[in-house]
């Protein structure tokens, strides 16, 4: 199985979640940057997308969207034969698990994780790519893996909000900030996408990106890279917990309708207001996080 092969998915479904038209250029460097990979998988994968009949290629031009994506990128992945990735996935939500649980170890070899999961050499690349990818995993000298410093307690998460509660609101508020409408469409979208039927059918790694997408692109417009640095830092060893909180997807609704109604006011110029909702947000976010420990503690 080649290693980057879940790419491909990953590319329709973000094409698929942000409603882009017919026509629309894809560039591998805006692909790459929202999906958190180096432009090589990306353009490998635009490539198989090609072949597909997906995008088209244009000399000296790059690629565009050459057929409407409506059906949930897995099971279009699955007509195309691209659902490779789904194995993957499952093994790592396994090994997510299995490391807040405390059963495996802080450092860890290739042949570790192979026996335990029963994995094809591919497959164990393709999981040791993703996981490194995300910031959870890293090669360490010479010989082997270790698991990053993460958030693995139920604290440590509620720990991470209120941190956020202090430093999103405030980017707001940045002079200059500035977002644009290309940036509120695309959040809009996403949030609409779930609002019609993506909280019941998305997995929990598309809702947390969606998600993450959203606060960073919030922040991003400040234009300030001490609170744009910390956020992605946040974003990323949170990231363990966040899935395992997403089993109860009954605060998403109003999660969407709050996002929303942020998007407005800033696309208003109403940043004071956008910056109190922001806050009111996060703190009904870390209300449901305490009424849902015994999920983070399960």
């Amino acid at each position: 199985m080649n290693a980057e092969m879940s790419v491909p998915a990953r590319i329709m479904e973000l094409i698929r979640a942000e409603g882009l038209p017919v026509g629309a250029h894809l560039p591998a460097q805006m692909l790459a940057d929202r999906l958190r990979l180096s432009r090589s998988p990306v353009n490998q994968a635009l490539g198989v997308l090609h072949e597909k009949g997906i995008v088209q290629r244009e000399p000296n031009r790059g690629y565009f969207l050459a057929s409407a994506i409506s059906a949930p990128a897995a099971e279009l992945a699955q007509q195309l034969g691209l659902d490779e990735g789904g194995s993957i996935s499952a093994v790592y939500f396994r090994v997510a698990e299995d490391r807040l649980q405390g059963e495996l170890p802080d450092a860890f070899s290739e042949t570790l994780l192979k026996q335990r999961y029963e994995l094809t050499a591919a497959q164990l690349q393709a999981l040791l790519h993703r996981m490194h990818q995300e910031g959870w995993v890293q090669k360490k000298p010479g010989y082997g893996w270790e698991f990053s410093p993460m958030l693995t307690t139920p604290e440590s998460l509620l720990q991470s909000y209120r941190l956020r509660l202090a430093l999103e609101p405030a980017a707001l508020m940045e002079p200059g900030y500035h977002i644009t409408p290309e940036v509120i469409a695309r959040c809009r979208a996403a949030e609409l996408h779930l609002l019609h039927g993506g909280i019941k059918t998305d997995t929990a790694d598309q809702i947390h990106d969606r998600g993450v997408r959203f606060h960073e692109a919030l922040v991003e417009g400040s234009g300030n890279p001490f609170f744009i640095d910390t956020i992605k830092r946040v974003n990323r060893v949170r990231r363990l917990l966040s899935y395992r909180s997403m089993q109860d997807r009954k605060r998403y609704k109003q999660h969407c309708e709050q996002h929303l109604a942020i998007l407005e006011l800033l696309e208003q110029g109403r940043n004071e207001e956008a910056a109190g909702m922001l806050r009111e947000h996060l703190s009904d976010t870390l209300k449901n996080l305490k009424k849902i420990s015994r999920i983070l503690k399960a």
